[in-house]
């Protein structure tokens, strides 16, 4: 498989200039991390949903860092993505007691209150793969530039169609994931600006699920035969939407540029129902934000800097400094030969 780096946007350029600046004196860009303290801290690590491969691949990273820095990651969620459920397991650790919270919300206004007790109960709090109210988080743990991220797609998608006009579908996770509408929004502004030939003709949530990108995908194309392209946010899309339009005998007559784990997309990828996923490593998004959360602890609830070291995680950080941290610029793209 192709992986393409995507290139650092002028908007984390700029982040990292400010934060360089905002750094000053500080121990910003560390030659080494500091050696883990041997504090047992206990963190919750909560995902939109426990059971499907993204997530679990990310809890692959946050536990090999937990080992390495002697803590104890409790990986627990709903299994289904289901705001209320999450809001109820939330307010259980907190009476149970944990040192930190890192979660990713299914719906962010739905945790606000609940994330503001875990604050007034001293638990570090953090967002990551979906942010939430950052007046009641101490961080957030971005995989991308949301902007970005967005455009990138939208250019992919036009490169596989061969042209920038048309109807195009879209096929999204949970209508209330703060990320994927991020990215939806980013590239519709894109179209507008770039692509104003591209006609979105419906947009379709799969509620986190490749069964129902499935189904969604075939219903899509049913009621609306004129579609010749289909952006999917949400990794289950990938090989969902790719099998539906492979089944459909439709590889040369629709796109798909989607979300999707590289291991999982191999066999849409290679008979063409998926032109290309777009993602990242899942492992160091899950590793990253432990370390975060760790670091934090650490340092009585600092923030890491920009080119910091910090234990667990081997590269400088990128950081504007304050509130956000970020795996990447953009991501990978994973292609067809």
């Amino acid at each position: 498989m192709k992986k393409a780096k995507l290139v650092v946007s002028g908007i984390l350029c700029a982040v990292m200039a400010l934060s360089l600046v905002a750094v000053g004196g500080t121990k910003a860009a560390a030659e080494e991390a500091p050696a883990p303290s041997g504090a047992n801290y206990k963190i919750l690590f909560m995902p939109k949903l426990t059971n499907i491969p993204y997530f679990q691949s990310t809890n692959e990273g946050a536990q090999e860092v937990a080992k390495e820095l002697g803590i104890e990651v409790i990986y627990d969620g709903p299994t289904e993505a289901d705001a209320s459920a999450q809001v109820q397991m939330l307010e259980n650790y907190i009476a149970q007691g944990v040192d930190a919270i890192v979660v990713g919300p299914n719906d962010p206004a739905a945790v606000t209150s609940v994330l503001k007790k875990a604050g007034e109960a001293g638990i570090i709090v953090l967002d990551w793969d979906t942010q939430a109210d950052p007046t009641v988080t101490d961080g957030s743990v971005y995989n991308v530039i949301d902007e970005e991220f967005g455009k990138h797609m939208v250019d992919k998608l036009v490169e596989y169609m061969g042209t920038d006009e048309g109807d195009i579908a879209i096929i999204t996770g949970g209508l209330e994931a703060a990320n994927l509408n991020a990215w939806i929004d980013a590239g519709q502004e894109y179209m507008a600006e770039e692509y104003p030939g591209l006609n979105v003709v419906t947009i379709e949530p799969s509620n986190e699920s490749q069964d129902e990108a499935y189904q969604d995908t075939k219903d899509v194309l049913t009621a609306y035969p004129s579609v010749i392209g289909i952006l999917g946010y949400s990794s289950p899309t990938g090989p969902g939407c790719g099998k539906a339009i492979a089944d459909m005998g439709l590889q040369d007559k629709v796109a798909v540029v989607a979300n999707g784990l590289e291991e999982d997309c191999q066999e849409v990828l290679k008979n063409g129902g998926l032109k290309c996923a777009c993602l990242w490593s899942t492992q160091k998004l899950g590793r990253l934000s432990i370390a975060t959360a760790y670091y934090m602890l650490e340092n009585d609830g600092a923030f890491p800097q920009e080119g910091e070291k910090i234990a667990g995680w081997s590269d400088p950080i990128i950081s504007d400094g304050e509130h956000n941290v970020y795996l990447t610029a953009g991501g990978e793209d994973y292609e067809a030969k």
